[in-house]
């Protein structure tokens, strides 16, 4: 899949027709090729699209809750393999960050877009290490991650410890995305992975400039898919969720929507607390909108408490905060609404909003996408 929208600039405003007459002959994705470690760590360069996407929870000491989102994409553009020119934008790599802070209300995120080479940005083959700038996310052989970003209203400077084995999704990584075999994508996910540094918030809630960094823990999710597939033809975007479940287990589940709103393909894969894991078909995927917000920056209306009910999960997710809207169409494109949620135990709950005698099952992440318009891949 999944996720996150690549739209270009038009070619010819880069570098006129004649470097884009032969588009580059993507790779397919294949069933029956397993992900191979720590190989697949990397970039797979060859492939159209690419993104290593980490969300999570974190925890100050003062015990307040916040959620944040690292994401690194990237992009291998239609060019002519023959051009020589060594400025010409073989990949394409883009950054969307954010902070979700009830104290502020809204989503504080901001976003980063280069060519690669020069040493503006790069992302490497062996291993997990991308980087814009001094905007990285880069992975050590013993497993930890390290995240360094300096946004326009935080900083993040810490560690992902994985506590878990790699959530390797669909058909040993083969991630089907619709009803045609090409319609497909590499993926695997890492749930549980253990937050540790600190976060430097630029204002406090009150608007006074803050330059002192505080100590945060907490829980995230990482992503990393790769494919040369765009969107099928017949969908407009997709609802996802990476769920950490408080007994230990991991549940991820995604549902890709037609024009009319309706389940056009959906997957995903269950992890119990003992470690047994499953893929889920597509009729044992639903997501149920039970309450909607509407943006109050872009119009868009987003499903932001919904019920999932994915193998043997159901849970009704509720958001940390309604207003999780990200814009990034100075970067990627999209307009898309990336939140914080706790899931509770389904049967608890008639609706979202009635939360106080309601089970907690895990934390996590949902995104929505395609409601503001449809996407392209």
């Amino acid at each position: 899949m999944k996720r996150r929208a690549f739209l270009l600039l038009p070619p010819a405003l880069l570098f006129g027709r004649g470097a884009w007459a032969r588009a580059p002959d993507y790779p397919p994705v294949r069933s029956g090729e397993p992900l191979a470690f720590p190989r697949d760590y990397g970039a797979h360069s060859g492939y159209r699209t690419e993104w290593w996407y980490a969300t999570g929870w974190l925890q100050t000491d003062t015990g307040a809750s916040l959620g944040f989102q690292v994401t690194f994409f990237r992009s291998r553009p239609p060019l002519d393999d023959a051009n020589p020119s060594r400025f010409a934008p073989a990949q394409l790599l883009f950054a969307n960050v954010a902070l979700s802070d009830p104290g502020v209300g809204r989503l504080q995120h901001d976003q980063r877009a280069a060519r690669s080479g020069f040493g503006l940005a790069d992302a490497s083959e062996a291993d997990t290490n991308v980087h814009i700038g001094e905007w990285s996310l880069r992975r050590e052989a013993d497993g930890r991650y390290h995240v360094s970003v300096a946004a326009a209203d935080f900083k993040f400077l810490f560690t992902m410890q994985p506590t878990h084995l790699v959530l390797v999704n669909g058909a040993s990584g083969y991630s089907r995305k619709g009803p045609l075999p090409d319609e497909a994508s590499y993926y695997y996910s890492e749930p549980w992975l253990h937050v540790d540094g600190t976060l430097t918030r630029r204002r406090r809630p009150d608007g006074i400039p803050n330059h002192d960094p505080e100590h945060v823990n907490g829980t995230a999710w990482l992503d990393h898919e790769w494919s040369s597939a765009p969107l099928a033809e017949g969908a407009v975007g997709w609802d996802w969720i990476g769920i950490n479940l408080d007994d230990g287990g991991a549940v991820m589940a995604f549902q890709i929507r037609d024009k009319a709103g309706h389940k056009f393909w959906a997957g995903g894969t269950l992890r119990n607390a003992d470690g047994n894991t499953r893929a889920l078909a597509p009729d044992s995927v639903s997501f149920t909108p039970l309450r909607w917000w509407r943006s109050p920056h872009t119009g868009a209306r987003y499903p932001v408490a919904m019920r999932v009910d994915a193998g043997d999960a159901h849970l009704v997710l509720a958001p940390l905060m309604d207003d999780q809207e990200l814009d990034s169409r100075a970067s990627t494109g999209a307009v898309y609404w990336e939140g914080a949620v706790v899931a509770l135990k389904a049967s608890d709950v008639n609706t979202a909003n009635a939360t106080g005698a309601a089970t907690r099952l895990g934390r996590g992440y949902l995104e929505l996408t395609g409601y503001f318009q449809r996407l392209d891949l």
